[in-house]
């Protein structure tokens, strides 16, 4: 599953996350800006993923380059940094963005979850619900 150039270690997210932003530029010309907005951008690649009945095993390495897209949002927005999964938090890979109040947050997984059961997994509404959303969740967080 990881082909990706670097290894999957929180130093290295906001590369595949700048990696993601440029592939996603090239092939649709997607304006991924790193706001709370474009995570609806996302959303609509990863139904596109799906309408064309491609699985995650199929995607992973952009699904994964997705989800530090989405991880970067929550660093830059909601004062979240990245970390590896602690050994009772299971992931689909070992990192996760905590945030403020020491809460674990999962944009990886919400990426491949939004592939397995479509609109069902709204990102969007997942990262508002953490503090990452629009202007009405910015500077409101609790902890």
């Amino acid at each position: 599953m990881q082909h990706l150039n670097l290894p999957l270690e929180p130093a290295h997210a906001p590369r595949h996350a700048a990696a993601i932003v440029a592939t996603a530029a090239d092939i649709s010309d997607a304006d991924l800006d790193y706001s709370p907005e474009s995570i609806v951008v996302v959303e609509d690649i990863v139904d596109g993923f799906r309408a064309e009945g491609v699985t995650d095993d199929d995607m992973a390495d952009s699904l994964i380059g997705f989800g530090c897209y989405v991880g970067e949002i929550l660093t830059r927005h909601a004062g979240g940094a990245w970390r590896r999964a602690s050994a009772d938090h299971p992931t689909t890979v070992p990192l996760v963005v905590e945030l403020p109040g020491a809460r674990e947050c999962d944009p990886i997984d919400w990426v491949f979850c939004r592939l397995r059961f479509g609109a069902d997994i709204s990102i969007r509404d997942l990262c508002a619900a953490v503090g990452a959303g629009d202007e009405s969740a910015d500077g409101h967080m609790s902890g």
